[in-house]
């Protein structure tokens, strides 16, 4: 999926986490898809939504206000997916209607913390779009904004 991308939008703590797979040393891991997706993500022109920030790393650009018309004109001169993460920002951009698709990855694992990645008070009906099973026992859940 990241191979398709033509943007990855992020909020700062979702930024943060995958600032892992900037290291160069990434792409010579010893998982041939770790090394793929390392190299798709270094590859990948990444946008972060952040007012406290000061700066990003290789590939990115730092946005500090007014996401949604930041999102609007990328999508409207996009070529590909603009993939999206971050609880936060996904919630500002659902009440926005921004987002075509939702994509859920659910993992065999139980976590006991986080943040929603539905947040209350949202009001969003889905119609759903398929499933996928993925290796590693993953199942891709797809979804579309119903209306």
């Amino acid at each position: 999926m990241m191979r398709q991308a033509s943007a990855v939008l992020a909020g700062r703590c979702m930024y943060e986490t995958m600032r892992f797979w900037d290291s160069p040393e990434r792409e010579t891991g010893t998982d041939e898809v770790e090394r793929d997706f390392a190299q798709a993500w270094r590859e990948t022109p990444k946008i972060v939504f952040s007012t406290t920030l000061r700066q990003v790393g290789f590939n990115a650009r730092l946005v500090d206000d007014d996401a949604e018309n930041t999102v609007r004109t990328l999508k409207a001169h996009a070529d590909g997916l603009v993939i999206l993460g971050g609880a936060d920002l996904a919630a500002s951009l659902m009440r926005a209607g921004l987002i075509d698709e939702y994509r859920l990855y659910m993992h065999p694992v139980v976590l006991g913390g986080g943040k929603p990645y539905f947040q209350s008070g949202l009001s969003l009906a889905l119609k759903p779009l398929g499933t996928e099973s993925l290796t590693q026992g993953v199942t891709l859940l797809r979804y579309a904004p119903a209306g």
